[in-house]
């Protein structure tokens, strides 16, 4: 195990300061290598320590701004500040420069979901879905573009892909109610709204399809 290997192991194992002194150390004796600047810099972020972890990624860029895990971690970065079109701009340098990770389509796709651009956000999340198809919240976020993208029935199949991986996943059930609401199935919407509730008591969002769906009954049996 290398020394950058036993410092990201010491951050995982959520010894802080060990891990500085590793990564401080393998600066002092690297002060040319990147790799070193990146991995401190990960730790600054996870300790909220941002303007910290900011300094040490743009020192990394300095010595090599080709460097695509500087710019993905950068975008990390962003995206903690909710600056999600910063984090956009930085997560697609990294791709461009040839990081052709799931996780780096999937924050992609998130800053541009977080930035209402749907669209443009649909073929990261897709990339993501398909590297790894077994990520529940690659799934989830994937039907959830094609549901804002009007590709419902796409998106029907997606969130029932969802409900495969984890059969209690609320939010899964919740845009499956939504889609049945549309299509005017309403005792299936019921069923998912109350499956959403089953797994999240709190989820007001499920709570709302269940009033609407009993004012558009009554609205039928009225009408």
């Amino acid at each position: 195990m290398n020394e950058i290997e036993n410092g990201i192991k010491l951050m995982q194992q959520k010894k802080f300061d060990e891990a500085a002194k590793v990564f401080n150390d393998f600066i002092e004796n690297n002060p040319d290598d990147p790799i070193g600047y990146i991995n401190f810099g990960n730790l600054l972020l996870h300790l909220n320590e941002t303007d910290r972890a900011k300094n040490f990624y743009e020192k990394a860029l300095s010595l090599d701004e080709q460097l695509p895990t500087a710019h993905y971690s950068l975008g990390n970065l962003y995206y903690e500040l909710e600056d999600y079109q910063e984090a956009s701009k930085s997560y697609q340098e990294a791709i461009k420069l040839g990081l052709n990770e799931s996780d780096a389509f999937f924050m992609l796709g998130m800053s541009l979901m977080n930035l209402e651009q749907a669209k443009l956000a649909l073929p990261y999340l897709q990339r993501a879905n398909e590297l790894n198809s077994e990520d529940i919240d690659y799934a989830f976020y994937y039907g959830l573009a094609l549901a804002y993208c009007e590709q419902i029935e796409e998106a029907s199949k997606q969130f029932d892909k969802v409900l495969q991986l984890d059969e209690r996943h609320s939010d899964a059930h919740y845009n499956i109610g939504v889609i049945h609401t549309y299509n005017e199935n309403y005792d299936k919407a019921l069923e998912h709204f109350n499956k959403a509730l089953d797994s999240q008591a709190d989820h007001y969002l499920a709570k709302n399809g269940i009033n609407r769906i009993k004012e558009l009954l009554n609205e039928e049996k009225n009408s």
